[in-house]
């Protein structure tokens, strides 16, 4: 997040997002040909680069830096223009810059030199403590607990499902959970991104379901009373920033820091 106001997954992204005072940066992790661990969040060049080829087929020397101009990818016909800052980096240049800020890393591939190498990385620089890592395969997540179970994991979608599960039968109060994150989507951005009128009938159900499901202050009040921090992602707009807020979540991740600063300060609202 922070791609409405700078290239994503830049250096100036997340400077930008820090000065404002932005809790944890979000960023997404992948490996180059020569085995260096960088911030990007697709596997395939083209929509960030132009270039169409896999990251993990270049050598990081070699990667092509960020086209001028990107979507952004939860506002409907928006742009982003960045200015100087269009290289990849690694995730290292990011542990180095920002020693004290929590970090969540999204590990994109399935792959156990990748995961190793974040592990590595995360405990070279003390970071065990201010980072947070899976994804939305349970497989990955799993690899990630057994690599290193000293860094909090993030729900995958099947524990997700389960959650749900375990929270509409009664039984969540008695089961453990050795996750320390919840990040989901707020269904109900999707007529926001995509015109209503073109989505079926059956969509807009869906959509009203997924989002009458997992929005839920007594959730969310029930997760963050075992320590469990609860955050919603992407949102943009006002009325979702408050909707999110008066949940319970414990963040919000938005492509607009700077609004999101801006409503916080203006309701006098302090993150949990």
């Amino acid at each position: 997040p922070g791609a409405g106001e700078n290239l994503e997954n830049t250096m100036a992204a997340f400077r930008h997002a820090v000065q404002l005072g932005t809790d944890m940066l979000e960023l997404d992790c992948h490996w180059t040909k020569d085995e260096q661990v960088v911030v990007l969040h697709d596997s395939n060049l083209k929509r960030s680069t132009g270039i169409n080829a896999y990251i993990s087929d270049v050598a990081y020397a070699d990667l092509p830096p960020y086209l001028c101009k990107l979507g952004v990818s939860f506002k409907r016909e928006c742009y982003c223009e960045g200015g100087d800052d269009k290289r990849i980096p690694l995730l290292r240049d990011v542990f180095e810059a920002f020693p004290n800020t929590p970090i969540n890393i999204d590990i994109k591939v399935n792959n156990d030199t990748l995961i190793k190498k974040v592990s590595e990385l995360v405990v070279r620089y003390n970071r065990e403590h201010l980072t947070v890592w899976g994804n939305s395969s349970n497989e990955v997540v799993k690899k990630c607990y057994k690599e290193n179970p000293q860094i909090p994991i993030l729900f995958s979608l099947p524990r997700v499902l389960l959650l749900l599960g375990l929270f509409y039968t009664g039984l969540l109060p008695f089961v453990p959970l050795k996750e320390q994150f919840l990040e989901i989507p707020m269904p109900s951005i999707i007529s926001k991104l995509k015109d209503p009128e073109r989505q079926t009938r059956s969509q807009r159900f869906v959509t009203w379901l997924a989002d009458t499901l997992l929005m839920r202050k007594a959730l969310f009040d029930h997760l963050t009373s075992r320590g469990i921090q609860v955050y919603v992602w992407v949102l943009n707009d006002e009325e979702d920033f408050k909707r999110a807020f008066d949940l319970g979540a414990t963040g919000i991740m938005t492509d607009y820091p700077t609004k999101l600063k801006e409503f916080m300060e203006k309701n006098n609202y302090t993150l949990k």
